[in-house]
């Protein structure tokens, strides 16, 4: 069975950890833009969420690719990048549903779950970043986080 990077944002602290250890283990420098995982900070409502890709089933970067760059690995099951193949035609950015793919020296970049064991887990001291066996039982668990952060958009939407 499949992992996935499980997140909960409501034990998010900010702290942005996650950044730098990502940076360093994938640029050799700690450089949080240059991260594959990004914390979205709303400090106005004290919330933090950690956004990054969702290695979707149906990924919808992977069709939109003209080169082919964007690929499954079988191991991990996520989308990775094969570097050597992107054309840096930002596609892939735009056809992400959750902005989690970034651009830089003229290629895409996005969360490749550091080959089965994220980084950035082994860091998230209060716990909002898990790498956790894919459970058939998710859908509870979506549907709860969709509707906290349904809510929480509404309380930020309401003046």
């Amino acid at each position: 069975m499949s992992k996935v990077l499980a997140i909960d944002p409501a034990k998010c602290t900010s702290c942005r950890v996650c950044e730098l250890v990502c940076s360093e283990k994938h640029v050799g420098a700690y450089r949080p833009s240059r991260a594959h995982i990004r914390v979205a900070v709303y400090a106005e409502d004290a919330i933090y969420l950690p956004m990054v890709c969702m290695q979707c089933d149906d990924a919808p970067c992977i069709p939109v690719c003209p080169s082919g760059a964007l690929v499954r690995d079988a191991p991990t099951n996520a989308v990775v990048v094969v570097e050597e193949r992107c054309v840096g035609c930002r596609m892939c950015a735009l056809a992400c549903p959750f902005g989690a793919i970034s651009y830089w020296d003229g290629k895409a970049r996005k969360c490749d779950l550091c080959d089965g064991d994220p980084e950035c887990v082994h860091f998230c001291a209060p716990l909002a970043l898990r790498f956790e066996a894919e459970e058939r039982s998710t859908t509870p668990t979506r549907e709860a986080f969709a509707n906290r952060l349904r809510d929480t958009l509404r309380e930020v939407a309401t003046p």
